[in-house]
């Protein structure tokens, strides 16, 4: 097989990287990984606005009552991993990173996430919390965060 033909399939994502001061917003979800708030397209949003996907997956995860402002994206992410409810089949997620920034608001988890924390954006250690493709998705955030501006 010709392998510059082999073409790869990918689920879309959009994240957001919620900050409040130098604060960025992490949750876990019920399988036990940590995560960043926002998540996949479904198959009815080809035609609508990333923003628009992400602002439903932030009320999905989120509750109602958060307030934000949304930014430009400014990192993107390779991941795989085993998938819940597909028999731990691999998948690949390609994910846009749109920074945000928390307005105000309670936060309240929705039912695939039980816990939540703050954590500082340029120098919490994310190998303790995130692996491949998060992580270096992560780590390159943090990296822009500690360039001068």
């Amino acid at each position: 097989m010709d392998k510059s033909t082999d073409k790869d399939t990918y689920f879309v994502a959009v994240k957001a990287l919620l900050r409040n001061g130098h604060d960025l917003l992490i949750t876990h979800d019920i399988y036990g990984q940590w995560d960043i708030p926002g998540g996949r397209l479904r198959s009815d949003d080809f035609d609508v606005p990333l923003e628009a996907v992400l602002e439903r997956k932030l009320r999905e995860e989120l509750g109602d009552d958060l307030r934000y402002t949304l930014d430009a994206p400014c990192v993107f992410f390779r991941h795989e991993r085993s998938e819940q409810g597909l028999d731990g089949r691999r998948v690949r997620i390609f994910a846009v990173g749109f920074e945000a920034d928390f307005l105000g608001g309670s936060i309240k988890l929705g039912p695939h996430h039980n816990r939540h924390l703050w954590v500082d954006a340029a120098t919490f250690p994310a190998d303790e919390y995130f692996v491949d493709g998060w992580l270096e998705g992560l780590r390159t955030y943090q990296q822009h965060l500690r360039e001068p501006a």
